[in-house]
Formats: structure tokens, sequence, C-alpha cells
């Protein structure tokens, strides 16, 4: 049993059919272009790498590498379509325990090569890129912030092992001095507490929620459904503001929606 999550380069390998992935970027990050019901995508995917020269970067975590990797891949996309009557889509298979903590990550400035990734998704996405999250495994802390969190529409399959939030519940369990246990109860009344997708969902931050056969090893009826959500997902983006004000309208993002009115009003 492999210590480390394969869902995201399973995902990867059957959306993207054989499609041989982009040269010229870290062993950790998968790209390729593909057509998906006739329409031109880009996949991106972080995947796990065990013999990467950054030890906390092993297990699909997004890293150093990882996070330029993937500005790059973005920028190349947006760099090529500049002038296209229609820009590809880009998908982004999100299965991300965590960005990579280390000293020499630290040192090397990952803050910048995971705000230069979420960058790119931005300036892809208000370019007219329709940018599509796909959840298959984990979406947590700073990795989700680099990688899929820009999305114009997220779409999250329905698992125990999709987990949305902003840090593994050991790690926020140790922060907040409580215990894993405690953590869970509150996270029973407070849902920004929670890991699961109801939860997030109920923030109004999911577009779309969908359950398959097999998420670990998809099915061809898995694949048909999921391939079938992304085009009306990149359809649904077509024509709609290229911002995330369709975020805003949950009943526990009523606090957020107030704020914007009030900063509007005063600046």
């Amino acid at each position: 049993m492999s210590a480390y999550s394969l869902r995201g380069l399973r995902w990867f390998e059957a959306l993207s059919d054989g499609a041989k992935p982009l040269a010229g970027l870290p062993a950790s990050l998968k790209v390729a272009d593909v057509k998906l019901g006739g329409q031109s995508v880009r996949l991106l995917a972080v995947v796990a790498d065990p013999d990467s020269r950054f030890p906390r970067a092993r297990n699909g975590e997004v890293g150093l590498l990882e996070g330029w990797g993937l500005a790059k891949a973005v920028d190349d996309a947006i760099d090529a379509d500049r002038n296209a009557p229609h820009k590809r889509a880009l998908i982004a298979i999100v299965d991300v325990p965590s960005q990579a903590y280390g000293r020499r990550e630290e040192a090397l400035g990952i803050h910048q090569a995971l705000a230069g990734a979420a960058d790119s998704y931005a300036r892809a996405r208000l370019a007219g890129h329709p940018v599509i999250g796909l959840l298959v495994g984990k979406a947590m802390s700073g990795a989700f912030l680099a990688h899929g969190y820009q999305a114009n529409r997220l779409i999250a399959l329905r698992d125990p092992g999709v987990m949305v939030h902003a840090m593994g519940k050991a790690s926020a369990a140790r922060v907040t001095l409580r215990s894993v246990e405690e953590l869970e109860a509150l996270a029973a009344s407070v849902p920004p507490m929670a890991y699961d997708i109801d939860s997030f969902a109920s923030l109004g931050l999911l577009w779309e929620t969908l359950s398959v056969e097999q998420i670990e090893q998809p099915l061809a009826s898995d694949l048909a459904r999921v391939t079938d959500c992304l085009q009306q997902a990149i359809n649904d983006v077509a024509g709609a503001p290229r911002d995330l004000r369709s975020r805003l309208g949950a009943t526990h993002r009523a606090a957020s929606s107030t704020v914007r009115q009030l900063l509007r009003a005063q600046w």
C-alpha cells in the first residue's frame, strides 16, 4: 500500500486518455492538452514524486518546484491563447495534502512560488480561460490556494477522502490546544471548522458535487459522468462574470457579503 494518494494521478490518466504529458516540468506535475467534448482543455495535476530533491514534497505536497511549475504551465497557456477567440479551459485536478513545510522551502521562498501559481490561475480566469477545479482527494491549506481555489467553478466528488481545510486535523489540534475529537465535535456546529464536503458546500464555494462508484480507480461510467459535468461547468462559465462573486450567496457567507457591501460603501 502506498503511503501517498494516487487519486490525482489516476484521474489525470483517465481524463487525459493516454495523451502525452508536457515535457520540461517537474516529475510531480502532470500537464496535458486534450479535447473534452470537442473543447480544448489543459489538465493539471500535482502528484507524488518519491524521488524529489525536496523530501518535504514527496507525497503530493505543493512545494517550490510544484508552485513555479504550475505558474509556468498556466502562463504558457495564457501566452499561447492570447489572441485566440476561444481560450482553452484549465482543469485543476486537486489531490494535495498540504504545502511543503520545510526549512529549505521557507528559505527559498515557497510563499512566492505558491503565490505565483495562484496569481497565474487568477490571471488566466480574468483573461477568459474557464478554470475548473475538480476535487478528487484532499484540498488542504496553501496547496489548495495555489492549485484549484482560483477556479471559476469548483466540483467535488462525494467521498470521505475528499476533504477541504486550512490544516490537517492533527496540526489543527496542536495549534488550537485541543484534541482531534474536540475539533470534530466543534466542526459539527461550526461549518468552517469542518473537513467534509457538505460543510464546505454550505459556504457557497462548490458549484457541484458528484458521486462515483470507484474514486480510487475510476470506471468508464465514472469518467463519463465527470467529463459531462466538466463540460457543463465550462459552458456555464461562458458569458458569466470572471470574478468569484458567485461564491458569496450562501447563508453561511452572509457576514462576508455584509463586509464587502460596507467596504464598497466606504471606499
